[in-house]
């Protein structure tokens, strides 16, 4: 049942981050990108931010996925696994928020490799990330368990759309499920899932089947004038053509995100401080809740649940 609310609730939270993103981007034309050799190009740095309170992690009742004492590696200890999916400074700094130019036509070669994602630790690495429609996605498995790739895009009309589901087998140098393992080794057999988005998409989300609490988020760019915020919030974009654009930036969780209109200057330097509003009210039908019915007790037979790998707070 609770696996069940859980991807009613992924494909209710995809149709709303879509439909901002499809609102955020309606004014931009998509025309092809040419590149070219940039006389005087500028440069973009600065700082996003987080306005309002940090929003609590999601919390995932380890009992009611598999894998619960080897993914409770990671855990609070008390049978909970949680998604920080809000990386925020002492400042109020962001991190992984993706910050990006549209209407630049013609500039730098657009090159962007296909993302590599590992699964690790029932952890999607990294978390956010950018793609190219038309591309692919790369995962591989670090793990001694198996997990389940799913990847979407979605429409707020059609509902989510299945880009790919596929089985991703355990990494073999491993014994399934060995609390201790290390991860100094080769990766598994990869999956390599294309990706296709329909007309106007820009979202693409992946989710492990098995272990709700994995997820990983990539934006589609279509110049390669965007940039992720470090751990201190700080992005830096550089050899910018001279122009007009319109700056985006852009976190999956914060809503539809901002844009701003900037003009840059020949051979010139522009600073920008950024921000985006936190989210309010409950986020997630995930909640921690010590309750004895969703205690370990509940299972009927013993199992431990240590957090050897990290002790989430």
């Amino acid at each position: 049942m609770r696996n069940r609310l859980a991807v009613r609730e992924t494909v209710d939270r995809l149709k709303s981050t879509v439909l901002s993103i499809m609102l955020l981007f309606a004014a931009v034309p998509a025309t092809a990108y040419e590149a070219i050799d940039v006389q005087q190009g500028g440069s973009l740095e600065g700082t996003v931010t987080l306005e309002g309170s940090v929003p609590e992690p999601k919390g995932f009742n380890l009992i009611t996925f598999p894998d619960p004492a080897y993914c409770g590696r990671i855990s609070n200890g008390r049978g909970w696994r949680l998604l920080h999916d809000f990386v925020v400074g002492d400042q109020g700094t962001l991190k992984d928020a993706i910050v990006l130019l549209e209407g630049v036509e013609a500039g730098k070669p657009f090159e962007v490799s296909v993302p590599l994602i590992e699964a690790r630790d029932c952890m999607f690495q990294p978390f956010m990330t950018v793609v190219r429609n038309g591309h692919a996605v790369e995962v591989i498995n670090m793990d001694p368990v198996m997990h389940d790739i799913q990847g979407y895009e979605t429409s707020p009309e059609a509902g989510a759309r299945v880009l790919f589901n596929t089985p991703l087998v355990m990494n073999g140098q491993h014994r399934r499920g060995d609390l201790h393992a290390q991860h100094n080794h080769a990766p598994g057999k990869s999956l390599v899932g294309p990706i296709y988005l329909n007309k106007g998409r820009r979202t693409f989300y992946m989710q492990c089947g098995f272990h709700a609490y994995m997820e990983s988020w990539a934006m589609a760019v279509n110049n390669p004038y965007y940039a992720l915020t470090d751990v201190n919030g700080k992005f830096s974009i550089e050899n910018i053509p001279p122009g007009t654009y319109q700056l985006v930036v852009w976190h999956p969780q914060t809503g539809p995100g901002a844009t701003k209109t900037i003009t840059v200057q020949p051979s010139g330097m522009l600073r920008e401080q950024l921000s985006l509003p936190a989210p309010k009210g409950n986020r997630s039908a995930y909640r921690v809740m010590d309750n004895p019915r969703f205690g370990l007790e509940s299972l009927g037979h013993s199992i431990e649940i240590q957090p050897l790998l990290e002790h989430q707070r």
